[in-house]
């Protein structure tokens, strides 16, 4: 008897204990906090959007725009996003990148897109940065960089241009942790497989490009900002083979077909 009123005691004075320190929280605070966060990661994201829409050309004609909406339409109806509140964008410029911006923005080169094979490869570059953002890489990345004070700074007009700068480098050219890279080849796999596109593209993208000469290296910036791509892609095969898959296409073979021809046009 004497055990089960200590008991009881014990779990009163728990309930008190834990009920007085959340009462020490400012929650208010905490509160305007993410909601801080939120809003200057809405605004930095179309700070650095300006920057980069302002150095190259944006490419908005439908045979370019229309393949990668339907990519992302996939993407996002087989993981239950909402495309709505999601961008991406195509600039016109040779090199082969693609990044995420704060403001959940996809941003892609022309070049990478004509350095994809097949669609499975392009939607696993587009699958890849989704998971960036999904899972606040992108934020992550920026703050330890650059730390938190100077990204609220810029994004109240406290700062300079070259602040903007070089946040807009960091994103674009600067390598995430391998941590991070790995989970979000994961999540890429993950969110592909449950859109029935096939894996297998986003590795072989990777280990087509880690085995460019380095005479045109200069030119492949998506495998500087993702370190181990070799490695990489063998590990995402690993994985894609112990999966049960059905793939569908996304897009017509003439569609894949404009969607290059327009690339070199323009």
């Amino acid at each position: 008897m004497r055990k089960i009123i200590f008991q009881g005691l014990v779990v009163v004075l728990l309930f008190f204990a834990t009920w007085l320190l959340l009462s020490q929280v400012n929650w208010v605070r905490v509160l305007r906090i993410k909601q801080m966060t939120q809003t200057t990661e809405e605004k930095l994201g179309e700070l650095l959007w300006e920057i980069f829409r302002k150095s190259d050309k944006v490419m908005e004609d439908a045979d370019v725009v229309q393949p990668l909406d339907s990519l992302l339409a996939r993407i996002c109806d087989g993981n239950g996003f909402d495309k709505d509140l999601l961008q991406l964008h195509v600039l016109k410029r040779d090199e082969v990148n693609a990044f995420a911006l704060p403001n959940r923005t996809v941003v892609i080169y022309s070049g990478l897109i004509a350095a994809c094979d097949n669609e499975s490869e392009l939607a696993g570059v587009i699958a890849h940065e989704l998971a960036h953002i999904q899972l606040n890489h992108v934020m992550k990345k920026l703050i330890k960089e650059v730390g938190l004070s100077v990204i609220i700074s810029a994004t109240t007009g406290n700062t300079g241009a070259d602040v903007m700068r070089e946040l807009a480098r960091v994103l674009s050219s600067s390598a995430y942790d391998r941590g991070l890279e790995r989970e979000a080849d994961r999540t890429a796999l993950r969110y592909l497989e449950k859109a029935e596109i096939d894996p297998e593209g986003l590795a072989t993208f990777l280990f087509k490009l880690s085995q460019e000469e380095p005479s045109v290296m200069k030119n492949l910036a998506w495998i500087s900002t993702h370190p181990d791509t070799e490695e990489r892609a063998r590990n995402l095969m690993q994985k894609i083979d112990e999966m049960d898959l059905e793939p569908r296409p996304v897009l017509k073979p003439e569609t894949w077909e404009r969607l290059q021809a327009a690339l070199s046009e323009r």
